[in-house]
């Protein structure tokens, strides 16, 4: 899937290029970052690197933007990975350094914005670990209604845990933010 460059205020949003993975790694080997995360933080470059391939092999239809300052340096990712035909769902992970930020706010939004303008679904989803208050915040600032809590949903590093998934709909973008 070709990936357009989405530029914002004060993000680029691009294609994943291989040069990444380095800066992705001080993402993906961070602890706190990865938490809530399924798969566990990453001991090395080469087994971030592997992570990122696997992605691509086992979701070909996975979007993937990197997250940049004007200085394209990866702070993190948001995916759009097609779900169901005309659904979507989203994923984002950034740098512990960029939270509180704004930046995931505001790069997600332009992938959502892209997801329902450009790309045509009619529906994104977010799923997120009841714990996550911060995942929690940022899809409910976009306007997503939690539609559902499933127990015992994810086999993860720190074991079983629930999932609450999180639904926006195209004519419901944007009403939030008005």
């Amino acid at each position: 899937m070709a990936v357009p460059t989405i530029n914002t205020n004060r993000l680029v949003l691009r294609p994943y290029e291989d040069s990444d993975v380095e800066a992705l790694h001080a993402v993906f080997s961070d602890e706190e970052t990865m938490r809530w995360w399924v798969a566990p933080p990453q001991l090395s470059v080469a087994d971030t690197r592997n992570y990122i391939a696997g992605l691509h092999r086992k979701y070909p239809d996975f979007a993937c933007w990197i997250v940049t300052h004007k200085d394209n340096l990866a702070l993190g990712w948001v995916t759009l990975r097609e779900k169901n035909p005309g659904v979507a769902k989203i994923g984002y992970i950034l740098n512990r350094a960029c939270h509180g930020g704004g930046y995931g706010r505001e790069a997600s939004a332009a992938i959502i914005s892209h997801g329902f303008d450009a790309m045509g679904y009619r529906r994104i989803v977010g799923e997120t670990d009841p714990e996550n208050v911060a995942s929690i915040k940022l899809l409910r600032a976009h306007g997503f209604t939690l539609e559902g809590h499933l127990r015992a949903d994810w086999d993860t590093h720190i074991g079983v845990r629930d999932s609450l998934i999180f639904g926006l709909l195209a004519d419901e973008w944007g009403k939030s933010l008005s």
